[in-house]
């Protein structure tokens, strides 16, 4: 397994495996660090995992575009998610995630999205129409989704 995470440099070769994004809820302080248990969940497998959720992410950073510590991650996320295999996206019931629903509308059509959306999701039903629209993978639990995840690594 390798992990790279933002704003890491993007690099992988082919036979390290299905390339998997990882997004979806961040909020500090409010979101569960999911990505930690899929990352322990795969591994020993021959995966690149593409993770957002910065080591140094600073909250008083101004979020604009001629800020470059903020242009930097949101154009790490951006090709990240263009050049990933596939991507998982977990909502976190605990947060509102509105970059995360962007990022839904951006690759609906991808084919490769796989979503796990929880009950108490603020959006939920949102998601769920979306999902069911564009025959996009939908999980019932963690564990489906982390299922569902390996699936695509074998």
């Amino acid at each position: 397994m390798k992990v790279i995470k933002a704003p890491g440099r993007l690099c992988w070769a082919d036979d390290e495996g299905v390339s998997i994004f990882l997004s979806g809820s961040i909020e500090m302080g409010k979101a569960e660090n999911w990505q930690d248990r899929i990352i322990k969940e795969l591994k020993d497998e021959r995966v690149v995992i593409l993770n957002p959720r910065r080591d140094d992410w600073d909250s008083s950073w101004v979020q604009k575009i001629d800020n470059p510590q903020f242009r930097e991650q949101v154009m790490w996320e951006l090709e990240g998610l263009r050049r990933a295999n596939v991507i998982v996206m977990y909502f976190d019931p605990n947060t509102k995630s509105p970059i995360s629903l962007l990022e839904l509308g951006l690759f609906v059509n991808s084919k490769k999205l796989i979503v796990y959306c929880p009950e108490g999701f603020w959006r939920k039903g949102n998601v769920d129409i979306v999902c069911r629209k564009y025959k996009v993978t939908q999980c019932i639990s963690m564990i489906d989704f982390i299922c569902q995840i390996k699936e695509q690594v074998w």
